[in-house]
């Protein structure tokens, strides 16, 4: 069993648990459209790729499900400033992603971590610190690792390789699970730290609802 499909499982025994309600609120989902979410990428991780044409092809679970969150999440978002945040923060986790696979060792055994997990791991990271609030994390590091995927297949076309491009598949649902769950930890753990803070002292001006940073004001 993989990583990615471990941490889903767990992600929605947690969800059944009422665990993590605060994040669900953030991220404008309930419990059931989590699980729902949940169980369609387990189920879709199983199902036949999807072919685009150009020789790309999409896996449902690892891709399109993903894909599907996102773009309800960016709908979903308070305003036009979080969407641009989180669609340039989708961005910066691509790019940094892609310098990562493009300057790694070839040979897996000389990397101290799965270079998937590697990946995951930066792109969540990222997607944080760019996306600033839970759902901009969220949709930063998803989307950026599979917006690496279909830039890769482009180099692969400008290099003239005749190479299948699988979006999401393989390894990379692993990513896409490790890279989105971990953006919204670390938003929710540093975001509540930041709170905390913010009710005691507040030079900036920030103010702060759920851990996220509504507005930041300008010292004088």
């Amino acid at each position: 069993m993989s990583v990615g499909l471990i941490l889903l499982i767990v992600a929605g025994l947690l969800v059944l648990l009422g665990v993590g309600q605060r994040v669900l609120d953030k991220l404008r989902l309930t419990d059931k459209q989590a699980l729902l979410f949940i169980a369609l990428i387990i189920a879709g991780g199983f199902l036949p790729e999807i072919p685009l044409g150009g020789g790309y092809f999409i896996n449902v679970g690892g891709a399109l499900i993903p894909l599907g969150l996102c773009a309800y999440l960016l709908v979903r978002c308070q305003s036009w400033q979080e969407r641009l945040r989180a669609l340039i923060a989708s961005l910066v986790t691509a790019v940094a992603v892609y310098a990562i696979a493009r300057f790694s060792p070839d040979e897996p055994e000389a990397i101290w971590i799965d270079p998937n997990y590697l990946y995951g791991l930066a792109a969540g990271v990222i997607g944080y610190i760019f996306g600033r609030s839970r759902r901009g994390a969220f949709i930063a590091g998803v989307l950026g690792v599979i917006l690496m995927d279909v830039w890769q297949g482009i180099e692969l076309r400008m290099n003239g390789i005749d190479q299948a491009v699988h979006l999401g598949g393989a390894g990379a649902v692993d990513v896409v699970v490790i890279s989105g769950l971990l953006a919204v930890m670390l938003s929710e753990l540093i975001g509540e730290i930041l709170e905390r803070a913010a009710r005691g002292s507040n030079p900036r001006g920030r103010e702060f609802t759920g851990g996220e940073i509504i507005k930041e004001g300008r010292h004088k």
